[in-house]
């Protein structure tokens, strides 16, 4: 399965409280913060309710 690699590249302030909360549920905290995430369709809905805030590196696992 493929990874998303996902890096919060501007503050939440002055956005609204439901794409805070979508930053929250991703696991994205501070600035620079990366985490990666199994790509699903859960996933990529949430990265593109919040895409001006990120920064997407799609990554092949070669299982």
């Amino acid at each position: 399965m493929d990874i998303i690699k996902v890096v919060l590249k501007k503050s939440s302030i002055g956005f609204s409280h439901r794409q805070r909360a979508v930053l929250e549920s991703l696991g994205l905290h501070r600035l620079n913060q990366q985490i990666e995430h199994k790509d699903t369709p859960s996933i990529r809905g949430m990265i593109t309710k919040v895409r001006h805030l990120v920064d997407i590196e799609y990554i092949s696992n070669k299982e």
